[in-house]
């Protein structure tokens, strides 16, 4: 494995194709509340595991006590921050974006395509995302919750492949699947 690839979650700030920068903002608040209650300093390495091998170099907004007040309900926060460092992963894993959010019952979270996808094929090459967070666990919890997210993109399979992504914050670590 090669030396670690810088992660600044602060650029979800930035905004992508179906992340306002106020939302990227957001998650990205939540990815340092979350990195931070689980005692890991800025420079704290990400391991992603699966159909990729990489490890991303990590840095963050300091945490505030008014963040921490914001983000208290810690099953959401872990979500909302699973999906912020997914974003970045995918983006710098593949060539794919977050370019929509999916509506509720397709089984998976949000569309994956390319930042020049064409407005008049708007399904030409899309992947499906979904994506779940574990505030603290270990690799057999990773791979559990990888198979119950498989199981749950049946809903939506068909003509688009999917990507499972698990963000596990204690280590920290990722496991990515493509089905």
């Amino acid at each position: 494995m090669n030396e670690p690839r810088k992660l600044v979650i602060t650029d979800l700030a930035k905004g992508l194709p179906a992340i306002t920068p106020s939302f990227g903002a957001a998650l990205a608040e939540a990815c340092a509340v979350c990195l931070e209650e689980q005692k890991h300093s800025q420079g704290a390495e990400i391991t992603v595991n699966g159909d990729f091998d990489a490890k991303f170099e990590l840095s963050w907004q300091p945490v505030t006590a008014q963040m921490l007040r914001c983000w208290n309900d810690e099953e959401f926060t872990t979500e909302q921050a699973a999906y912020g460092i997914a974003f970045l992963i995918i983006r710098e894993l593949t060539d794919l974006t977050v370019i929509e959010r999916s509506r509720k019952g397709t089984g998976f979270d949000y569309w994956l395509g390319t930042s020049d996808t064409d407005e008049g094929q708007p399904f030409k090459n899309k992947v499906r995302l979904e994506v779940s967070g574990i505030r603290k666990g270990n690799l057999s919890l990773v791979k559990a919750r990888v198979k119950q997210k498989k199981e749950q993109t049946k809903v939506s399979d068909g003509e688009f492949p999917a990507y499972i992504i698990i963000v596990e914050f204690s280590t920290p670590l990722s496991y990515v699947e493509r089905k």
